[in-house]
Formats: structure tokens, sequence, C-alpha cells
């Protein structure tokens, strides 16, 4: 089956807004064009009027943790993926922090063949970092691998590489860009120590206190002074604080830049003030920050200084998000909302797919992906902007945790439909190393 959409109003990233239309043959995008559609339609072909309303590149999301193999009382690969399609997110590249964690190429194979069989979006995997898999890192194929995760503080999976030594060496020799979750363990054990004996534990905002900004800085610090010795391509994900955004140059496009950096949406929308109404629904690593670090962080992106948005997407299920701030876990879905969140904050559609189409797919080298192009894959999403503001609850919950950090909030962004590549199966990532 082939597809016409007209009367669109066209978002590609790469230019201002434009009334047309776009055409599909298969899995591909054959053309796009300005004003009415006035070519003669090829056979089988399904004609949509879009009436006004917004065609985007779907989003591609970097940073996920979709639990399967191992957690899938939580969250599985069907159904943490179809959350994403119905929030406009057509790929996505998933963290190696399951069970058994995917630190070897085994395990990595297994979990492509598991999406294979069960995605609804296109899908890599990341490999993860240990001290003693340097070897399975330096062997992976970086085309179809998407990169290498690092966990430099402690998160889901045990997989934290915190020991210079063994930090220079996955950055010392490594082929394919490495990702790193940038916290200093060391600041954060001695916060703990000294704040744990006068510290309300039943108070969830004490989380931003015990892993502070220092934290942050010191351990991103650190990642660039490696990647910058040894040449390597270094990726920081969810950046939190103003000080990490002084340390990245403003670029236009991540293509080709060595060192880049991520915001989540979660440090877009919330800052510490707002865990007095959310409690631990916010609770995540690294933590959301001061008001003026969310300011910093929405100017970051505006400017170029950090180059996508991913959204860390971590399902719990609501039980395990309850008690004190040492006992509730960490960590919250997002990947059915991120794009109706983003384009609530910023109300600019054309950053919205800068930052989560064209971005994640130049500065992954994403191959035929997050660009509306003849000859690209038609991974595309169709947004309506409302008059009147629609109320997200955890009744909409795609995702089999159930529940959103969300609930209550007014979107004036709907997604009406979306389509990964042209309504055909879904397909792995191919990436250029």
């Amino acid at each position: 089956m082939n597809i016409l959409i007209y009367n669109a109003l066209i978002v590609n990233g790469e230019e201002t807004p434009f009334t047309g239309w776009l055409r599909t043959e298969g899995k591909f995008i054959s053309a796009i064009g300005r004003g009415e559609y006035l070519q003669e339609l090829p056979h089988h072909t399904e004609v949509i009027d879009a009436r006004g309303a917004m065609l985007m590149p779907g989003a591609i999301d970097c940073h996920v943790h979709f639990r399967e193999p191992g957690l899938e009382h939580k969250a599985t690969i069907a159904s943490e993926s179809a959350a994403a399609v119905a929030g406009g997110v057509t790929s996505y590249i998933d963290m190696p922090n399951c069970v058994p964690t995917t630190t070897s190429i085994a395990a990595w194979e297994d979990k492509m063949r598991r999406a294979e069989i069960s995605s609804a979006a296109n899908y890599g995997f990341m490999l993860g970092a240990t001290s003693t898999n340097l070897a399975e890192l330096q062997r992976a194929d970086y085309s179809t691998v998407a990169a290498v995760k690092v966990f430099m503080g402690s998160s889901t999976g045990n997989m934290l590489l915190e020991e210079r030594d063994a930090l220079r060496a996955v950055f010392a020799d490594q082929p394919g860009r490495v990702v790193v979750h940038a916290e200093d363990q060391r600041i954060i054990n001695e916060t703990t120590a000294r704040l744990r004996p006068t510290l309300d534990a039943s108070d969830i905002s004490s989380h931003s206190l015990l892993r502070p900004v220092e934290a942050c800085v010191a351990a991103t610090e650190r990642a660039m002074e490696l990647a910058s010795h040894y040449g390597t391509r270094l990726h920081v994900a969810h950046i939190t604080t103003e000080a990490e955004t002084r340390l990245f140059d403003p670029a236009q496009s991540p293509q080709g830049r060595q060192i880049t950096g991520e915001v989540s949406p979660h440090h877009l929308l919330w800052c510490s003030d707002d865990y007095a109404h959310l409690g631990a629904r916010i609770k995540m690593n690294p933590a959301v920050k001061s008001a003026s670090d969310r300011a910093a962080l929405r100017q970051a992106l505006q400017q170029g200084r950090l180059d996508i948005v991913a959204t860390d997407h971590a399902p719990h299920l609501l039980s395990e998000k309850e008690g004190d701030v040492f006992h509730a876990v960490s960590g919250a879905p997002m990947v059915q909302f991120s794009l109706q969140s983003v384009l609530d904050i910023f109300d600019d559609a054309t950053l919205a797919v800068r930052r989560m189409a064209n971005g994640p797919a130049l500065l992954f080298g994403i191959e035929k992906r997050g660009f509306l192009r003849a000859g690209y894959y038609a991974d595309m999403v169709m947004v309506e902007r409302l008059n009147s503001p629609d109320i997200i609850t955890d009744a909409d919950v795609k995702s089999l945790c159930g529940w959103t950090p969300l609930n209550g909030y007014a979107t004036h962004h709907r997604i009406i439909r979306t389509w990964v590549n042209g309504g055909h199966k879904p397909l792995p990532l191919h990436f250029q190393p």
C-alpha cells in the first residue's frame, strides 16, 4: 500500500514549515511537494487529508529502558515500543541494564531477536561497558551496535564503572561512540554519608541533595577530558545542570561533533520545587535540579549547546516508587508523551523536529531516517495543535507500568497518527560508525 498525505503543514527541520503533500511507495518516501497535489495517483494508494495538521519525521528516542529481558513485570519490548509509536516515536535505542545485562555480543543478539519478533518501532541496542568486557566491546560491529554505554554513577543493572584505569581502557581504544551516565559516585557516597544522619528520609526532595550538581559536573568534565585525550566520540546523556551546559559549544548540527549532549523531557519539565506535588514520580537519576538549572537546559537546547532530547524512559511499577528517599526506585516512563511535552514547552515544531528527529539521526549516523526526504524511510507522525488543552492521565498510558508523571498535565498537542516505515514491518537501525 502507498500513501498520499495532502493539506499538511510539513515540518522537516530543514526549512520553514510549509503547506504541502507527501507521497510514499512501500517503506519509503517517494516525493514531497508544496501546495496542492496535482499529479496522478499510483495504484493502491491510501489518500489522507491532514486538514492542516503538522506532518513531521518520526521522533528517534536514543535513550530508553524497555526492561526486556528479565524485568518483564515492569515492561516489555512489545508494550514499550507500542507506547513509543502512540507518542510519535518511530525508532528507539535501548540501554543495556536489563537482566542479564547487555554486556556481550550474545546478549545483544538475543535482544535483537526479541525486537524482531515483537517491536512496534524500529530498534537498536547499546552494549554496556564493564571492567572485564573490553574485548567484547572492541569486536562489536558498530554499524549495527548503536554505542557503548558507560555508567559513571550507580544506576539499575550493576554496571558502575568508576575506576580510572577501567574508564581509560574503554575510552582509549573504542571504535564506537561512548555514551555516559555522568555522575561521580564518590561525591554521591560522600554526600550521602554526610547528610544521612540529619536527613528527613520521608522527604523525597532530599534526592536532589544526595545527588548534587557537583557530582554531575565532575563526571561530565572527566568524561570530556578522556574523550579529548583519546579522540573518542562521546555523548553525555541526560544533562541536568546549568554548569554542564556551559561545557558544550553551540552548534546547529551534531553531525561530526566529537562531544555531544542530551537532555530529557523530565528535566525540561520539572525542577526540585515539583517534588511537593509529584513526589517520587519525578525521582530519577540524575535528579531534577533547581528552577534556574531547568531554565538553562531549555536555553541550551534552543541554542544548540545540547544536541538532542531523549527520554531515559524508565518504567517501574507504582508500587516500586513507594517508600522513602532511600527506597523508592528512581526512574519514570516518558516515551509516549515526550514529543507532546517538547512541543508544549517550546511551542516550536521546528525545534522539536531538529532535536528529536534530525539531531538523533545525525548524531548516531542512523541511515535514511530522521528527515522527511525522498528516498528516506517513511517514518512519520501527524500532530494536531489543540484549541483547548487535553488532560493526560494514567489511564492514557500504553506502557505496561500503567502510570505517568504527567498525570493531570494539560497538553496542547495531540498525536493523530504515526507511521513506521510507511506502515510496514519495523526494522533494525543501521549506523554509520
